[in-house]
C-alpha cells in the first residue's frame, strides 16, 4: 500500500509539472502573439474597439469587414421604457446594415502607429466612427408600431382637463385629467429612426420626454372660469326680427354650436351656424321667389326676378360666430342679419308702396309714390318680332343719368350696331332701362311688336324729366305682361 501511494503521488507531480508548463507556454504564446500584434503596423494594437466592436488584430480591411458583419448579423437596438422595462428591434429584422469608412479606420491606425503603439488596459483605444445606415424604413416602421409602449394593450393615454361636451338640459362641467404612460407617437418614432441611422445600440425613451405629460389639470383656475363662460352662454338670446315675425336663437341653440376654446377663443362649429342662417335665408329671402302683383289696371300677376331681400350667408355666418366668440350677453340680442340685398318693407308686399310699373302688354307706364298714381305715359318696349322682349319680372334702378349715348353690339369694322344719344337714361336690368327716345313720333299700341326698341323702355321726350326727378336709386321697377 505505502508502495502503490508514493507511485500515485509521483504521478500527480508530474500532471501538476506539465499543466504548469503548458500553461506557461499558452501565456509565452499569447504574449508572442500579443506582441507581434503590437509590433505589425498594419495592423490595430490588442483592446482596439470602434463603435464598441473590437478590431485588435485586424488590418483595416479585417476590421471593416468585422464592424459592417456585425451590424447586419448581431446589431439590437434597446429601447430603454418607464419602469425599467425594455424592448428591442434587431437589425435582421429591418434588413440592417451598415458602412463603414476605411479612411477613417486607416486615420485610427495610423495615430496608433504615431503614437508608438501603445496597447493594454490603460489605454484609450476605444473610438466611435460615424456609420452610414441602410435598412428598410417600412420594416422598421411597422416594428416601431407594434412596439408595447406604442401599441400595447397595457397603455393608458395621458389626457389633459377639458370642458364636457355639451348634452341638452345639462350644464358644462370640468372632466379631470388623466396622467398616463402613452407616449407622443412621432417624438418617439423620430428617437427610434435616427439611433438606427446613427447604429446606437439604445435609447431611453423616458429620458428623451417621449412620454406625455399632463398640461392642463381640473384645479386649473383658467379652467374653471372658462367653464363658468359656457354655462353662462345657456342664458342668451338672439332675436332676429323679420316684419312681423321673430326667430329666436336660444341659449341651448347658441351651446350646441360652441366647441370649446383654442388658444382663449371660444370655438364656434361654422357648419352648424351656417345651417341656421340658410334655414333663415330659405324661409325669409325673397329674391327670386313668385311674388303677386296687383297691376295699374287691377289685375294680379304672378313675378319673380332679383328685386327682394336676400340674406349674404356667408357673411351672417361669420357675423354670428364674431357675436359668440365675443362673449355671452346677458341681456337679449336683437340683431338684424348681414343682407346681400335689401328691399323696401318686410311686410308683403316687400316692394311697398312707391315704385315704376312697365305694363307690356298695354305698352304703359306708371309711377307710384305712397300708395299715389303721380306719373304715366306711354311707351315702346323690346321688338317682339326680333325676340328682343323686354323681360317681366321685378328689378331695381341700378343709377340714373343724363346725356348718354346708348350703343348697341361693336361690329368687325369698329362700328357699334346702333348708337342712339338720349337725356334721361335709367337702367334696371343690365342693359335694359328707361330713357326718352327722340327718335321716335308715336308711343304705346302696337308699335313694339314689330318696331319696337332692343329691349329698353322708349318714352316721350317732353314727358322723362318729371320721372327722372322722381325715380333714386334702387326704387323698384315692375315690369309685367307681353
Amino acid at each position: 500500500m505505502i508502495l502503490k501511494s508514493s507511485v500515485k503521488d509521483r504521478t500527480m507531480d508530474k500532471i501538476a509539472k506539465l499543466a504548469v508548463t503548458a500553461a506557461a507556454c499558452i501565456v509565452l504564446s499569447a504574449m508572442t502573439v500579443l506582441a507581434a500584434q503590437t509590433a505589425d503596423a498594419s495592423r490595430f494594437v490588442s483592446g482596439t474597439k470602434v463603435n464598441g466592436v473590437r478590431i485588435g488584430g485586424l488590418t483595416v480591411a479585417e476590421a471593416r469587414e468585422r464592424i459592417e458583419g456585425f451590424y447586419a448579423g448581431e446589431y439590437t437596438l434597446t429601447i430603454k421604457e418607464r419602469g425599467g422595462a425594455v424592448e428591442t428591434i434587431k437589425g435582421t429584422d429591418i434588413a440592417y446594415r451598415v458602412g463603414i469608412s476605411p479612411e477613417g479606420l486607416q486615420a485610427i491606425l495610423d495615430a496608433q502607429n504615431a503614437a508608438g503603439r501603445n496597447a493594454g488596459p490603460n489605454e484609450d483605444n476605444e473610438h466611435t466612427m460615424a456609420l452610414t445606415a441602410a435598412f428598410s424604413q417600412e420594416a422598421l416602421l411597422e416594428r416601431i408600431g407594434r412596439l408595447s409602449l406604442i401599441g400595447g394593450s397595457g397603455i393608458v393615454t395621458t389626457r389633459d382637463a377639458f370642458i364636457s361636451a355639451y348634452e341638452e338640459g345639462k350644464p358644462y362641467t370640468i372632466i379631470p385629467a388623466v396622467q398616463g404612460n402613452s407616449v407622443d407617437v412621432e417624438k418617439t418614432t423620430s428617437l427610434i429612426l435616427e439611433a438606427v441611422h446613427a447604429g446606437q445600440t439604445s435609447v431611453d425613451v423616458d429620458e428623451a420626454g417621449c412620454y406625455t405629460q399632463v398640461s392642463l389639470w381640473e384645479n386649473d383656475p383658467s379652467l374653471a372660469a372658462l367653464c363658468d363662460r359656457m354655462n353662462q352662454y345657456r342664458q342668451m338670446e338672439i332675436h332676429y326680427s323679420f316684419g312681423g315675425e321673430t326667430e329666436t336663437v336660444t341659449g341651448e341653440t347658441i351651446c350646441s354650436w360652441l366647441r370649446g376654446t383654442v388658444n382663449g377663443m371660444t370655438e364656434v362649429d361654422k357648419d352648424a351656424v351656417a345651417a341656421f342662417v340658410s334655414g333663415l335665408a330659405a324661409r325669409y329671402d325673397t329674391v327670386g321667389t313668385v311674388r303677386n302683383f296687383l297691376t295699374a289696371t287691377g289685375t294680379e300677376v304672378a313675378l319673380t326676378g332679383p328685386y327682394g331681400w336676400k340674406i349674404d350667408v356667408a357673411g351672417e355666418t361669420a357675423a354670428l360666430i364674431s357675436l359668440l366668440q365675443a362673449g355671452p350677453a346677458a341681456e337679449p340680442v336683437e340683431r338684424e342679419p348681414v343682407y346681400a340685398a335689401t328691399a323696401a318693407s318686410r311686410t308683403a308686399p316687400d316692394w311697398g308702396t312707391t315704385y315704376v310699373e312697365v305694363d307690356l302688354t298695354g305698352q304703359h307706364v306708371y309711377m307710384f309714390k305712397e300708395g299715389k298714381l303721380v306719373w304715366e305715359a306711354p311707351c315702346v318696349t323690346g321688338n317682339a318680332s326680333k325676340n328682343y322682349t323686354t323681360p317681366a319680372g321685378i328689378y331695381s334702378l341700378a343709377y340714373k343719368e343724363k346725356d348718354r349715348v346708348l350703343r348697341g353690339k361693336k361690329l368687325a369694322d369698329g362700328s357699334y350696331e346702333y348708337e342712339s344719344p338720349v337725356s334721361y337714361w335709367m337702367p334696371f336690368n343690365g342693359g335694359i332701362g328707361l330713357h326718352d327716345a327722340s327718335w321716335r313720333g308715336k308711343f304705346g299700341g302696337v308699335i313694339y311688336q314689330k318696331s319696337g326698341s332692343h329691349g329698353c323702355i322708349n318714352l316721350p321726350p317732353a314727358s322723362v324729366p318729371a320721372l327722372y326727378e322722381m325715380v333714386y336709386k334702387g326704387i323698384p321697377v315692375i315690369c309685367h305682361g307681353a
